[in-house]
């Protein structure tokens, strides 16, 4: 557990050490997150408690105990029926918070544990795991609604544009929240978002990575010193604040095959040669298990829309070199108009290789790369609540068509 992960779990539950939170859970006093204390704060991050039933429990009851309503264990138990509740029969019960936080980095670890929170809260939510990066984290979509449109959206495919990955969790979180429940998000009903899309979620596509920005990674441990080896080429790019590759040095967003050879060119003439910490290609398209894997998905789901959320700009790129997709900037100009970002062509230097040229190039349908925020990356966290606002509006629109 490292040290955002505990701060964020002992802040919720309401201790304000960990030796306060070991008293007060019979555990040894050790001012330390051994595996027994960690064990005892992880439903703290995952949202949610599985406990056994007993004799005359009841929705009710679970509900006082553990600060939640009988609204949020029902849907997180549609299988039980609150009248006969069986004894014995283990109960999924939602903490009285938000799962997912947006007040501190999201580190890869966390992002999984706000997927399998959602998940549990949410049982109609499901999640695939895509692959696994060179260096072990999961990158994984969520699936949400039953609807006939398909939309990918994709994020943090740059490790220091991490805040995106937060803006897709919370959306996720937020879109559960109103199917189950009856609610609106962005102007729309949550059950009639669920009924006219199936969205596919992927808030990181660049887990090492990010685990190196928001100092996830043991500055002592290997993969922070491989990372410093490559960043040492570059050494006019802070590190790691300016590393947008993967761990193994590509930059994600220019290893797709849409004028791979022009990015690489481009590239090479800036002087990205060689593996670093941002705009190195890769030494062949589709050459890392990221792109693989989001591009095998893209061509699984076929869908009729992908957004590609980066930072920062508060701008949207709608088209690749001459291509006419239908309906494109139209669709474009309504996401300007609903976001206040401006709709513009991408610059030459940048208008290769990207994961929205590949499906615009190989599919002939809308696709956007969204840049958040404003300033320079990684964005600060207080930006967020204005990020979220402004893009909530595309998020359901791209849904709705």
């Amino acid at each position: 557990m490292n040290d955002t992960d505990l701060f964020l779990a002992l802040r919720r539950s309401g201790y304000p050490n960990l030796a306060a939170f070991q008293a007060a859970n019979n555990l040894p006093q050790t001012g330390v997150a051994d595996e027994r204390t960690q064990a005892a704060l992880e439903p703290y991050l995952l949202g949610y408690r599985t406990v056994r039933l007993a004799q005359g429990d009841t929705f009710w009851r679970l509900a006082q105990e553990f600060g939640t309503t009988t609204q949020a264990i029902a849907a997180a138990n549609p299988a039980l029926n609150p009248q006969r509740l069986p004894v014995g029969a283990m109960v999924v019960v939602p903490l009285g918070f938000a799962v997912v936080p947006t007040d501190v980095p999201m580190t890869a670890r966390l992002c999984q544990l706000c997927l399998q929170g959602i998940a549990k809260r949410y049982p109609f939510c499901q999640l695939q795991q895509l692959t696994t990066t060179a260096f072990g984290r999961p990158v994984t979509a969520l699936r949400i609604g039953q609807g006939p449109r398909r939309v990918i959206y994709s994020a943090a495919h740059h490790a220091n544009e991490w805040i995106t990955a937060t803006l897709l969790l919370a959306f996720a979180e937020d879109l559960a929240k109103a199917i189950a429940f009856g609610g609106d998000i962005g102007g729309s009903q949550g059950r009639a978002l669920a009924e006219a899309c199936t969205a596919y979620l992927i808030p990181m596509v660049d887990p090492d990575g990010v685990d190196l920005v928001t100092g996830a990674l043991d500055s002592q441990g290997e993969e922070y010193a491989y990372a410093r080896s490559l960043a040492a080429f570059y050494p006019n790019i802070p590190f790691p604040s300016g590393w947008k590759a993967n761990l193994l040095g590509t930059d994600l967003n220019l290893n797709y095959p849409a004028g791979w050879s022009t990015a690489r060119g481009i590239k090479f003439s800036q002087g990205f040669t060689r593996p670093g910490p941002r705009d190195y290609v890769g030494a062949a398209p589709l050459d890392q298990r990221e792109t693989i894997a989001l591009a095998r998905f893209t061509r699984q789901i076929d869908p009729d829309l992908v957004l590609a959320y980066h930072s920062q700009g508060q701008v949207i790129y709608w088209q690749f070199q001459d291509i006419q997709v239908p309906g494109a900037r139209e669709l474009g100009e309504q996401f300007a108009a609903v976001s206040g970002y401006s709709l513009e062509d991408t610059p030459y230097n940048s208008a290769f290789a990207g994961y929205k040229d590949w499906f615009i190039q190989d599919f002939r349908r809308p696709g956007y790369t969204i840049e958040v925020g404003y300033g320079v990356n990684p964005l600060p966290l207080q930006q967020f609540p204005e990020i979220y606002r402004d893009n909530l509006g595309i998020l359901t629109l791209g849904m709705l068509g």
